[in-house]
């Protein structure tokens, strides 16, 4: 009987093997030849990263670098990663070139995760504070709507523009700025090329200059991306996507925005004046919106638009679970000072939010912290803000 029955084995086995062969031959050739399938595989593996977590932020002047500022704090704060944060005040000694020095407990040979706060940038001081595998990140801003918003904030901060006569001091500005410029008087950094400045470059640089377009270069292979505020949400996805980061932790409320009534919308001859007389960062912006556009490109704009979309709609949720009357408000109506943003000298033009009293409890950190300015923020990270915060009482009480 055994015998009987290896012989039906071996038979049934003479049937089954060839076709299992053939069947496999088959669909190896079909995932060889399938471009879809293939596509498929080689997705797969694209999405598997890991979250990147050393970082620098240089955080440039009203562009819209507080709100990227509190998505870092945010994410640090989860992860426990640690910061290289300024001592005494919420800068690094702005607007002197920044040094390790100013880090608080730099020692040389140690790394930070995350460097963010404002500085004049050394890319070779900044390097000693971080791994080699560092992501460079920066965030640009139309340079008319830049000067105007800079003007607002500082210029009572400029000994040069108070001799400004007339209610428009911008336009008055603008149509002879040479009369209320020098390169070496107080503070007038602010009024020329501010961008340029900020990335410890000559701000005095004419536009037609070569020096312009070689730092633009020499730019462009320090950061890794460069950010453009009129870009806000495009932005945050190319910066997931560089980080491995989820959609949660680009989530945002604006922070630091200006009421409308205090913007100085400028027509079309002033507009063309104020690139002009900034014409070294509008080559800058310029040359960084086409590499962003470049990078959408290459990221697919139909994946770019339902992402914007997802953002815009998990954006919206958390504003309808935090923020009291889903909108900011003038500083005078912010009922918590937690929440309650830095103002320029002599204004409080700076709106701010408060937060729902009825929030639910399982959302309540994360609005608070969503809602937290800077300075604020700073102070519960632990950072000793002395000096900002007498320069800050000096203010409010001579203004």
């Amino acid at each position: 009987m055994s015998g009987i029955k290896g012989t039906k084995c071996k038979a049934l086995l003479r049937v089954l093997v060839p076709w299992v062969l053939l069947t496999n031959i088959i669909l190896a050739l079909y995932c060889l030849t399938n471009p879809s399938q293939k596509s498929l595989i080689t997705q797969s593996h694209s999405k598997e990263c890991t979250p990147r977590t050393n970082i620098m932020f240089m955080k440039t002047h009203k562009t819209g670098s507080s709100t990227i500022l509190n998505i870092l704090f945010r994410f640090g704060e989860k992860h426990k990663l640690r910061f290289a944060f300024p001592d005494g005040r919420n800068d690094f000694f702005y607007p002197s070139p920044f040094l390790c020095s100013q880090v608080k407990d730099y020692r040389p040979g140690e790394c930070f995760n995350i460097v963010c706060n404002h500085m004049r940038f050394d890319h070779q001081e900044v390097s000693k504070l971080l791994p080699p595998d560092s992501v460079y990140i920066t965030i640009l801003r139309d340079p008319v709507d830049l000067f105007e918003s800079s003007f607002h904030y500082y210029h009572r901060a400029v000994p040069l523009t108070w001799k400004i006569r007339g209610e428009n001091k911008l336009t008055e500005f603008l149509n002879s700025p040479r009369a209320f410029y020098s390169p070496e008087a107080f503070n007038s950094f602010y009024l020329k090329n501010l961008l340029f400045f900020d990335f410890g470059l000559d701000n005095n640089l004419e536009a037609d200059d070569p020096r312009v377009m070689k730092e633009i270069k020499n730019l462009s292979k320090r950061f890794h991306l460069v950010l453009i505020a009129e870009y806000f949400e495009e932005s945050l996805i190319l910066l997931k996507d560089l980080l491995c980061w989820t959609m949660e932790d680009i989530l945002y409320f604006k922070l630091n925005a200006r009421r409308s009534s205090s913007v100085s919308h400028l027509d079309a001859e002033m507009r063309v004046k104020a690139l002009q007389w900034n014409g070294a960062d509008w080559k800058l912006y310029q040359h960084f919106n086409a590499t962003l556009w470049a990078r959408v490109e290459a990221y697919g704009r139909e994946r770019m638009k339902l992402e914007v979309e997802e953002l815009r709609r998990r954006n919206a949720e958390m504003k309808d679970i935090c923020i009291e009357g889903g909108r900011a408000v003038e500083a005078q109506k912010i009922e918590n000072s937690r929440f309650l943003p830095w103002q320029p000298v002599g204004e409080t033009s700076i709106l701010g939010y408060n937060m729902k009293k009825d929030t639910d409890p399982r959302f309540r950190t994360l609005c608070e912290k969503m809602l937290t300015p800077e300075i604020q923020y700073l102070s519960e990270l632990g950072v000793s803000l002395w000096i900002t915060r007498l320069w800050g009482w000096l203010k409010d009480a001579i203004y």
